[in-house]
């Protein structure tokens, strides 16, 4: 079974690759958004993670009453330095809830009406299992827009910044 070092390391992976792709794009392509219908900005999609974990973590998992709008996490845009800090804060209180859990145990917080009867509104181990399949999809679907930014700015004869 897995450990919450174990967990917490999967989680730091998907939040540290996400902190490079951020950094990579910078402020000027960060709040673009690829030219595909429904596309969202790195930034959205960054500050969307952020609000899983918030909810997921604070609200079903530790019992804390947590005021979400999913639909302005699409919209938001600004800066990568301060969207960097609040991913930082997020991911330090998501650690003690995360230490908090006791996975066996039912959620301690109102669970989604979507999820309920499901297994990940039964359990606060297979919730926080939740947030991390989001954190790892949507790790790949920031690499993969920040793909389709950089090809859009080298099409448009601009140079693809270095993401090393």
């Amino acid at each position: 079974m897995l450990t919450t070092d174990g967990y917490l390391y999967l989680v730091d992976r998907a939040l540290d690759g996400m902190a490079t792709t951020l950094t990579g794009l910078g402020d000027e392509l960060v709040n673009t958004r690829p030219g595909l219908p429904g596309a969202n900005s790195p930034y959205a999609i960054v500050t969307h993670c952020l609000g899983v974990m918030t909810f997921w973590g604070g609200q079903v998992v530790a019992g804390r009453d947590v005021d979400r709008d999913r639909e302005a996490e699409f919209e938001a845009t600004g800066p990568v330095e301060p969207l960097l800090e609040r991913l930082r804060a997020a991911r330090k209180q998501f650690g003690a809830d995360v230490e908090a859990a006791v996975p066996a145990d039912p959620p301690r917080g109102v669970v989604p009406p979507k999820y309920r009867g499901t297994p990940i509104g039964e359990t606060q181990g297979v919730a926080l299992q939740h947030v991390y399949e989001e954190l790892a999809q949507h790790r790949g679907h920031l690499d993969v827009t920040r793909d389709l930014l950089l090809a859009r700015r080298v099409e448009a004869g601009g140079a693809a910044p270095s993401l090393q």
